[in-house]
């Protein structure tokens, strides 16, 4: 794949309708900034309207939408909403809803704190893929989640957040498997971080270097390079951000994805 993702991907992002999931985190606004700019329509859904509009209102090519996606009916509505608008609807949804809770150790991952990651992170995901799917399908389109490093290797602190983002990562792989019975060109992929990070973060903290992290930047330019990758390099695999920027592409990939 071209390590300049600009050129590569603006073709195949023109005439495009990208669902954002998640659209007022730092990772929503930079891939829907970056998306928009390469000639697709995106739109940003929170939960919010405030915050959706304070992050995106005023960026051109992008629509901003509200609805409680732990709501499977809201979810669905918005679908039906989508494909009336668009003669078809969806042909890719990115699904950057996220979220965090950790403790000392596995005594402390309490009940809380796992209905809240369970929700957040997965079923946010299993609403929102399985109301897009058949547009997705019918539209050689591609669904891209974020997963952990923590998947690979979970920690007693961590134990609750990686099994729940191991679980996004199933529901993928799950999907992909669907994609390619159905004999669509359609693909699921996992973009897997250590952590994301943005401007304001660095910002906040100068001295400190973020080692490992993400760019949310580098995370919106690997988003839109799935789009113009083949779904048979893409489908039901696990990428860092930064494999898919370079010169080898989506033919790398991690160990076992």
């Amino acid at each position: 794949m071209n390590a300049d993702p600009g050129e590569s991907t603006s073709e195949s992002l023109a005439g495009r309708t990208v669902v954002v999931a998640g659209a007022t985190s730092a990772a929503g606004v930079a891939v829907s900034r970056r998306l928009a700019a390469g000639g697709a329509r995106v739109i940003g859904v929170g939960s919010n309207a405030g915050r959706l509009d304070a992050a995106l209102g005023d960026v051109p090519g992008v629509e901003v939408s509200v609805c409680d996606l732990a709501d499977a009916a809201a979810v669905r509505s918005l679908a039906t909403r989508i494909a009336q608008e668009d003669d078809g609807g969806a042909s890719a949804l990115v699904h950057l809803v996220g979220g965090w809770r950790g403790g000392q150790g596995i005594p402390t991952q309490t009940d809380e704190d796992f209905a809240f990651l369970s929700s957040s992170v997965f079923g946010t995901l299993f609403n929102t893929s399985r109301a897009f799917y058949d547009q997705l399908a019918a539209n050689n389109g591609r669904l891209v989640a974020v997963s952990a490093t923590a998947v690979e290797h979970p920690t007693a602190s961590t134990a609750s957040y990686a099994a729940v983002k191991s679980a996004v990562e199933t529901w993928l792989r799950a999907v992909a498997d669907g994609f390619a019975k159905d004999g669509t060109s359609a693909a699921s992929t996992a973009l897997v971080v250590k952590a994301l990070v943005d401007e304001e973060m660095r910002l906040a903290q100068p001295e400190r270097k973020f080692p490992g992290f993400t760019p949310v930047e580098q995370l919106a330019d690997a988003v839109a390079a799935l789009m113009s990758a083949p779904a048979a390099a893409v489908n039901g695999r696990r990428f860092l951000p930064a494999e898919l920027l370079a010169p080898a592409g989506p033919d790398a990939g991690l160990a076992g994805g």
